[in-house]
C-alpha cells in the first residue's frame, strides 16, 4: 500500500479516497447545475493522519507571514496534541519562539531564501547536489535537505507559497503525507489546494491544515507576551507615560506612506500627550526615521536598530497605539493585543489584512496602477518602479482612524493642517 494511503483514516467511503485524501465528486443530481463527468471539486478538509510523532511545517518567510500562520499552527496543535511540531523557518523565528508559550515546539532555522534555492535545484535537476547559479554561499541545498530528512517527519505541511519551489522541498523530506498549496505548474503534494494569489494568507493556511484534519480554533493571530519581553523593552524605553509607536519603513518601497505624513501624524499624537517612538531596522529605515524625526516639532524617541526581538515584542505590547505600513511589526503588534492602524494597498489588504476590526483599522489605498507609468498592478507586479502605491491615503484619514484608539488624535496640529491642504 502506498505510504500516503496508509495514513488515511478508514470509513465506509475509504474505497473512494485517493492518496491525496480527496473523494471523487458524485454524479450530479438532476437540477444541481453541475454536469455529469465534471472535474471533482477540490476537498477543503481531510482526515487526520494517523500516528504522527513529528510534524514539520515549512514557513521560512518574513515576520508578518509567520504571524499570519499562527491560527493554522494553533489548529495543528489542537488536532495533533501529542506530536512535536517543528517549524522549518529562519533565525528570526527561532529567536521569537525560544522560551515562549505557543503551538511550536522547535524551530529549525534556515538561511533566508534557503527553501527557494533548494527547491529550484530540485525542480531543475531532480536533486540538490548541484546548486543553481546565484545560490548564496551560505545556502548548501543538499546539506540542508539531508538535515531535514534526518528529522524523520511523519507529516509535512507546506505553508510557504504556491509550491513552485517549496513543494519539491516538502516532497523530498520523506514524510508519509505532505500537504500544501499548488499554483499552476507547481508539483502536487499528497493533499493540495489550488493557490490563487488573491486569498487571505491566514485563511489559505487554515485551508491547508484543514486537509490534514485540523479545523480552525481561532481566526485571530495571538502571540504570547513574556516577562523577558517586558524587561527587554524597559531597558531601551523608560517608563515615562503612554506612548505610540510609528513604523514608517517597509521592505517594499511601494508599501511606504511618506515620511512627512508620518511626521504630521507624530505631531498630532504628541499634542495628545503621547510620546512618539519610531522603529525600524537597517540603513534604509534609519534614513526614513531620520526624515520623520527631523520634520516633527515634537521630538520622538528613535529606536532604529536598538531593539532585540524580545524588546520589540515588549515595546509593541506596551504601546497605546501602533501605526505602521503593512509590515511585520504591524502584524506582531496586533498579535500581542495592541490597537493598530495599518496603511494598506488594497491588494495587500486582501491577502494580509486583519480579520477583525476590534483592535485593528486599515487605512486603504484603492490605487490599482503605478503612479509613474500607469501599469496595472492588480494581476501582476505591472512594472519595477518603486513609487509608493499608498501615498494617496490622506493624513486626515489615518488621524480619524487613530482617534478610535487615542481619543482626540484626530485633532489636527498646525503643521499637519498644512499637509492636509497641500
Amino acid at each position: 500500500m502506498p505510504r500516503a494511503a496508509r495514513a488515511i483514516v478508514c470509513d465506509r467511503h475509504a474505497q473512494a479516497h485517493t492518496v491525496a485524501g480527496v473523494s471523487p465528486a458524485p454524479l450530479a443530481a438532476p437540477g444541481s447545475g453541475r454536469p455529469r463527468g465534471a472535474a471533482p471539486i477540490p476537498a477543503t478538509s481531510g482526515p487526520l493522519v494517523e500516528d504522527v510523532a513529528r510534524l514539520g511545517v515549512i514557513r521560512a518567510s518574513a515576520l508578518g507571514d509567520f504571524i499570519q500562520a499562527l491560527p493554522a499552527l494553533e489548529a495543528l496543535r489542537a488536532a495533533y496534541p501529542a506530536a512535536e511540531i517543528v517549524l522549518v523557518g529562519t533565525a528570526t523565528h527561532a529567536a521569537l519562539v525560544e522560551g515562549r508559550p505557543g503551538p511550536i515546539d522547535r524551530v529549525i532555522p534556515l538561511p533566508v531564501g534557503a527553501v527557494w534555492h533548494a527547491g529550484r535545484a530540485l525542480a531543475t535537476h531532480g536533486d540538490a547536489t548541484r546548486p543553481l547559479p546565484g545560490t548564496p554561499d551560505d545556502i548548501r541545498p543538499a546539506s540542508i535537505l539531508d538535515s531535514l530528512r534526518a528529522e524523520r517527519f511523519d507529516l509535512v505541511v507546506q505553508l510557504h507559497g504556491g509550491g513552485g519551489e517549496s513543494n519539491p522541498v516538502a516532497s523530498a523530506l520523506g514524510a508519509r503525507v505532505t500537504a500544501g498549496a499548488q499554483a499552476p505548474g507547481a508539483p502536487r503534494l499528497d493533499r493540495s489546494i489550488p493557490f490563487l494569489h488573491y486569498q487571505s494568507e491566514l485563511l489559505r493556511a487554515l485551508e491547508i491544515v484543514g486537509l490534514v484534519g485540523a479545523p480552525p480554533v481561532t481566526l485571530d493571530p495571538r502571540f504570547a507576551l513574556t516577562d523577558a519581553d517586558r524587561s527587554a523593552a524597559s531597558e531601551v524605553l523608560a517608563a515615562d507615560g503612554p506612548y505610540a509607536v510609528l513604523h514608517p519603513g517597509a521592505t517594499d518601497p511601494r508599501r511606504r506612506w511618506s515620511a512627512d505624513r508620518f511626521a504630521g501624524l507624530g505631531d498630532a499624537l504628541g499634542e495628545r500627550g503621547l510620546r512618539v517612538v519610531v522603529t525600524g531596522t537597517g540603513a534604509d529605515e534609519a534614513s526614513i526615521a531620520d526624515d520623520v524625526a527631523s520634520a516633527m516639532r515634537h521630538v520622538p524617541v528613535v529606536l532604529v536598530d536598538r531593539l532585540s526581538l524580545p524588546a520589540l515584542v515588549g515595546l509593541l505590547a506596551g504601546a497605546r497605539l501602533v501605526i505602521a505600513n503593512d509590515t511585520g511589526p504591524l502584524h506582531l503588534a496586533a498579535a500581542v493585543g495592541t490597537p493598530t492602524v495599518g496603511v494598506f494597498w488594497i491588494g495587500n489588504l486582501v491577502t494580509g489584512g486583519p480579520a477583525y476590526r476590534t483592535r485593528s483599522r486599515p487605512a486603504i489605498s484603492w490605487r490599482t496602477t503605478c503612479p509613474r507609468c500607469g501599469a496595472d498592478a492588480t494581476e501582476t507586479r505591472g512594472c519595477d518602479h518603486p513609487d509608493s502605491f499608498v501615498d494617496d491615503v490622506s493624513l486626515e484619514r489615518v488621524l480619524e482612524l487613530a482617534a478610535d484608539f487615542a481619543p482626540g488624535a484626530d485633532a489636527v496640529p498646525e503643521r499637519s493642517a498644512e499637509l492636509l491642504s497641500s
